[in-house]
């Protein structure tokens, strides 16, 4: 059971209430940066409107419906040793090294934050130097404050396959994202109000420095072996001609 995608009929539940029988001090919850909906603000600040359904802001508000000392991040793409999700950039690499274009919507320059799952649980554990501002504050966004753009992470992507030759194709936002790992539109957060409410000092990794390693593992991972087809690549590329 996903204790962190709702309250009521999940461990969540569970959690919240042994939570208050045990007067517990302080109750930290990994939500996500992905039940906001974005207003044209960006950076998206932590006041910024959510989906209501989703089972991460249903679990906020029972949270504090409920009294509890409670501090909830909010977290984005995120890639690392550490990550259970590597999709975000394996998109790149599954391409590259397949002679195969980069269909990316727009025109390539929607900014994105990749955050190291280091640097996301170094801000985790930032809610200890000052418990009492963290639950006053309540919400925090957890990210790096290193944008790129969606062009960007192509080039970083080749440079670290040694590929010189690659190609990207824009095409259309409006035919859809296809198997695009990213939103069409610009989407990230600032870690701004970490920093300033709980100290702290900000990321120590970087997505150009770490993608040498990360194509090391993508290789470990079989990533030169999947058998793979691009058919959505292919519908919205030819939709775009």
């Amino acid at each position: 059971d996903n204790a962190s995608k709702g309250a009521e009929g999940t461990a969540g539940k569970a959690i919240i209430d042994s939570a208050k029988n045990w007067n517990s001090k302080l109750l930290t919850y990994v939500s996500s940066a992905g039940i906001y909906k974005p207003n044209g603000v960006f950076p998206m600040p932590e006041t910024t409107p959510v989906k209501d359904s989703a089972g991460q802001v249903l679990y906020e508000k029972y949270a504090i419906e409920n009294g509890l000392p409670f501090v909830s991040f909010r977290p984005q793409y995120i890639y690392g040793e550490k990550s259970n999700k590597w999709d975000y950039i394996d998109w790149y690499f599954d391409r590259l090294v397949r002679g195969q274009p980069l269909p990316i919507p727009g025109d390539g320059s929607q900014k994105v934050s990749l955050t190291n799952s280091e640097d996301v649980a170094s801000l985790l554990a930032s809610v200890l130097n000052d418990e009492a501002a963290a639950v006053k504050q309540t919400f925090f966004n957890c990210g790096t404050d290193q944008l790129v753009s969606y062009d960007e992470v192509a080039a970083m992507c080749a440079e670290a396959a040694g590929i010189s030759d690659y190609m990207i194709e824009h095409y259309d936002g409006s035919l859809g994202k296809a198997k695009f790992p990213f939103r069409l539109t610009d989407f990230y957060v600032s870690p701004d109000t970490a920093k300033e409410k709980l100290g702290w000092k900000g990321p120590k990794h970087s997505l150009v420095d770490d993608l040498p390693w990360y194509y090391e593992s993508y290789k470990a991972r079989g990533g030169l072996d999947k058998e793979m087809e691009f058919v959505e690549d292919k519908e919205v590329l030819s939709a775009t001609v």
